[in-house]
């Protein structure tokens, strides 16, 4: 009989909203103090915090599955984004041209965002379920950071590759990746002491505490 989990639910919950929230905010290119970076960078790093929950806590296969109902949810989000934007406005509604700007976005943007997505979170998930098994359960710190380390490493480096080669000037799309992946990584790594304490709380409230020991890792397997 498969273990029923009281708040499984709530942090894939949380961690799909983080996903979709971020992917409207990069529409914009912010500055904040040295850093040059899209406006759901601000969110974004959560996402991770949350992966690497579900990975210590309840495995890999089940952040698998997290994973891919994100992308799913993200996918419908981009499909319904452009369908609305291509619909002809009501009369008297002026405001097609800014929709367009915000939520129009390209199909370049929306390859960009889901590959990215889907290379950087299994890339995560993956190297904490091994380090875990490695390091057997001990130095939570290194699995969360380290993990964080590959995972936005890949998603840094391939969104604005995929999405902004061409578009923006070498210097700008450099700064981008840099700013993105300096800032993606030392947010994990202030947040530890919050990361410990909540996979501390959830494993002894779920007793739970799994170790990919012969675990599948085939992202496209979707059975837990």
């Amino acid at each position: 009989m498969r273990k029923g989990y009281r708040y499984f639910d709530l942090v894939m919950a949380i961690f799909v909203a983080v996903l979709l929230i971020s992917n409207v905010a990069s529409s914009k290119i912010l500055d904040l103090g040295p850093f040059t970076f899209d406006g759901g960078t601000i969110l974004f790093p959560i996402s991770y915090i949350f992966g690497d929950i579900l990975t210590e806590v309840y495995g890999y296969s089940r952040s698998r599955r997290v994973i891919w109902i994100g992308f799913g949810c993200a996918l419908l989000m981009a499909v319904i984004f452009g369908i609305v934007g291509a619909l002809p406005p009501a009369p008297g509604w002026e405001h097609q041209q800014a929709y367009l700007v915000i939520l129009g976005q390209t199909p370049r943007i929306v390859v960009a965002s889901l590959l990215a997505y889907f290379a950087g979170e299994f890339s995560n998930s993956y190297t904490l379920a091994k380090m875990k098994v490695f390091t057997q359960g001990r130095w939570l710190w290194t699995r969360t950071i380290g993990s964080t380390i590959v995972g936005e490493g890949v998603d840094s480096l391939l969104f604005p590759l995929i999405a902004f080669y061409g578009l923006y000037t070498p210097s700008l799309l450099l700064s981008i990746i840099i700013s993105n992946y300096l800032f993606k990584t030392g947010f994990e790594a202030l947040v530890t002491p919050l990361t410990y304490l909540v996979v501390n709380t959830l494993k002894r409230v779920e007793n739970e505490d799994y170790y990919d020991v012969g675990t599948d890792f085939n992202p496209f397997r979707l059975a837990t």
